[in-house]
């Protein structure tokens, strides 16, 4: 990959590598910081990595990354993402469908909320899911079936509990 192409990746990929980990994390500092170390990964392996390949590698490294990131926070104590009050520092400009299918995205374990923010928000499909999170495509397709049962089960259950 020349310095060219690295720069054309930056211009096309940051956005949506940025956007996954920003909607996995809920800290902006952090998803920067995550989107950083990608960068400088794929900068660092540039003559291994083709440019058609660019893209997978930025949301592999910022997936696994993101999961060292998850498990160093849960060690240290410090930061509980998927606690309710995180939801109530979102903007009010949120209507109340979008709070709530956030609130039960943030429900799923880490691995269903990456399908699901893979595959239905950033368009991957499954064999991409499966090279970014190391999974088979049939792992993929399972655990992304059970996500969407649970989500749809939760929001299912708000349905129920509004028209009352």
């Amino acid at each position: 990959m020349t310095e060219q192409e690295y720069n054309v990746c930056v211009d096309e990929y940051s956005d949506g590598v940025y956007r996954f980990m920003v909607k996995n994390l809920r800290n902006e500092e952090d998803a920067k910081d995550i989107v950083q170390v990608a960068f400088e990964k794929l900068w660092m392996n540039k003559h291994n990595v083709t440019s058609e390949k660019a893209k997978s590698y930025l949301f592999t490294v910022a997936y696994h990354q993101m999961i060292d990131h998850i498990r160093k926070e849960k060690r240290n104590h410090t930061l509980d993402q998927f606690h309710e009050s995180d939801l109530v520092s979102q903007p009010s400009t949120n209507n109340e469908l979008k709070q709530i299918l956030l609130k039960a995205i943030n429900e799923l374990n880490p691995t269903q909320k990456s399908l699901v923010l893979l595959k239905d928000y950033e368009g991957y499909s499954y064999l991409e899911i499966g090279e970014i999170m190391n999974l088979s495509e049939s792992q993929v397709k399972v655990y992304l079936h059970r996500a969407r049962l649970f989500l749809k089960t939760r929001l299912m259950g708000n349905e129920k509990i509004n028209q009352s």
